[in-house]
């Protein structure tokens, strides 16, 4: 069998930033100098496939659960949302952003979904979503 020393369910990893205040927000998987680690998003596009279970600081391990269809999850919203809105990456350049969701925004750009929506959301809810990979969407004006 070649599927030996994989996992499922949460995964502990090194965390690239000070992650402690971010429980709950998408996290992607990166590295310094081929060693992995766990960063907040840094663009619209990132691949946010892990949310932040416990955070630690800079350098130390912390707790993530891969992001997969079979079981929902709750993010940290901005904005609101109903039942079945498109959720992307917010944008990480806006102070208080990083690693958060909104609903697929209609100004031109190109978004990355990570979920949809399963209850309806109000500003800084953890919703109900469900985690779907669908991918970049481009949006044109």
């Amino acid at each position: 069998m070649s599927q030996s020393n994989t996992k499922t369910g949460p995964v502990v990893m090194p965390c690239g930033a000070d992650l402690s205040a971010h429980a709950d927000h998408l996290a992607v998987l990166s590295h310094s100098t081929g060693a992995p680690q766990m960063i907040l998003p840094a663009s619209l596009t990132a691949v946010a496939l892990y949310i932040i279970l416990a955070g630690a600081a800079s350098g130390e391990n912390g707790e993530f659960q891969p992001l997969t269809p079979d079981r929902n999850v709750r993010l940290p919203l901005i904005g609101t949302c109903n039942p079945g809105d498109t959720l992307v990456i917010a944008n990480p350049s806006v102070s208080g952003q990083p690693g958060k969701v909104i609903v697929l925004p209609t100004a031109a750009g190109t978004y990355r979904v990570v979920a949809i929506a399963e209850e309806k959301g109000v500003a800084g809810q953890l919703v109900l979503a469900r985690p779907a990979n669908l991918g970049l969407i481009t949006v044109t004006a």
